[in-house]
């Protein structure tokens, strides 16, 4: 089985994982796979909770980059992977892992995908979804506070702290990797519409032949 890989990046809250899910429910169940790389964050038990709060989670380094590589080749080679399953709660590895078996399509996605040169050289097609800074910080604001037990100091502390800092140093820049830009995130249904019709024709040929070509 030949199989494509789709990077989506983007900063916090542009809307990645909005697109990734969009086009995933818009192709055939057995023919696309979602990664994610926030579960990849290295575990790091060794140290105190309070301590795990204090981490840089922004910095490219704070992500077992190695592991996703080994994870997309094996992929790549018709094999399964075994993914970890992070708890954004306790900023802890779960015990547990995610199997993902190799599909036609395999979509990867994360603020810092672009940013790792051996990530990128793993993707077939990399979409960047750029969205207005004000739009993206109260969406992660309200994601944070609702879904990860935040409370709205501590999500202030981390922005100001390491998320912008980190946005400009490093997501902004690997814009320039980009195959496409699709401004506005997951409401902009024309991308959408063009992306999802590229990639059923690489699915459709890939189950065809064996390759997943472009």
């Amino acid at each position: 089985m030949g199989v494509l890989i789709v990077g989506i990046a983007g900063g916090t809250g542009s809307g990645k994982t909005t697109i990734a899910n969009k086009l995933a429910a818009a192709l055939p169940d057995d023919s696309v796979a979602k990664i994610e790389h926030d579960s990849y964050y290295r575990d790091r038990s060794d140290l105190t909770y309070d301590e795990r709060c204090e981490l840089n989670f922004d910095h490219p380094e704070s992500l077992d980059n190695e592991l996703l590589v080994e994870h997309l080749k094996a992929l790549k080679q018709g094999f399964p992977a075994l993914v970890p399953v992070y708890d954004f709660t306790k900023h802890a590895r779960s015990s547990e892992t995610h199997r993902i078996d190799p599909k036609p399509l395999i979509i990867i996605e994360g603020i810092l995908v672009f940013a790792i040169p051996a990530l990128r050289k793993l993707m077939d097609i990399k979409i960047f979804v750029d969205t207005d800074a004000d739009i993206r910080v109260f969406r992660r604001i309200r994601r944070d506070i609702e879904h990860r037990g935040r409370t709205f100091a501590a999500v202030r502390e981390q922005y100001y702290s390491t998320v912008r800092p980190m946005h400009l140093e490093f997501v902004e820049p690997s814009k320039r990797w980009a195959d496409l830009i699709v401004p506005e995130g997951g409401d902009n249904t024309v991308a959408l519409d063009l992306i999802v019709a590229k990639l059923a024709g690489v699915a459709a040929r890939s189950k065809l032949t064996g390759t997943p070509g472009l």
